[in-house]
């Protein structure tokens, strides 16, 4: 008999360790690549982006930025486009008082980017129009006061979607073409 020892078998765990090793580098790298593909790292921050504000438009048809406020001192010196919303509105009143059939426009001191904004957001816009509509009392619209608190109304929530949609409104006034009430 001979001192030899019968050589040592490797174990099934190391057959085991190689390809696991390989399968958690290379999923790691593909992680690392797609994180720092995606912005995430450092080198390609760009930070929070602002969106483009309107500008407003002067009467001689150039342009300036917006007051910090957002607040118009002397809306005289601006130029004023009007547009008109397409397609009537068609809504039932607050508390089964009848409904409303309505056609309006908008007023804006801003340059052509919000009637993009107010054309492109078309859907949300009329949305929000009807639940404004769908929210009033019909008695109260028998009045040139109750119409004309409406207007506001659906002035500010027009900007409120707006803003929502694009961070800016820019809607100045809603007026009524037709307002058909019974």
């Amino acid at each position: 008999m001979s001192d030899e020892k019968p050589p040592k078998k490797k174990g099934k765990l190391k057959k085991l360790m190689l390809p696991l090793a390989g399968i958690v580098v290379i999923g790691g790298a593909g992680g690392a690549g797609g994180y720092f593909y995606s912005g995430m790292m450092g080198g390609h921050e760009k930070g929070e982006e602002k969106p483009e504000l309107p500008k407003l438009v002067l009467k001689d048809g150039s342009t300036v930025d917006a007051p910090a406020s957002g607040k118009l001192a002397n809306k005289a010196k601006y130029k004023v486009t009007y547009h008109p919303i397409e397609e009537s509105f068609t809504s039932n009143l607050r508390g089964g008082s009848g409904f409303a059939q309505a056609e309006m426009a908008v007023s804006t001191f801003y340059d052509e980017s919000v009637i993009e904004a107010l054309t492109e957001h078309d859907i949300a816009v009329r949305n929000a129009i009807v639940l404004e509509l769908a929210d009033t009392d019909g008695t109260a619209l028998e009045t040139i006061e109750g119409k004309t608190e409406l207007a506001h109304r659906l002035c500010d929530r027009i900007n409120q979607t707006l803003e929502q949609k694009t961070g800016f409104g820019g809607i100045d006034e809603v007026y009524f073409t037709k307002l058909v009430l019974q």
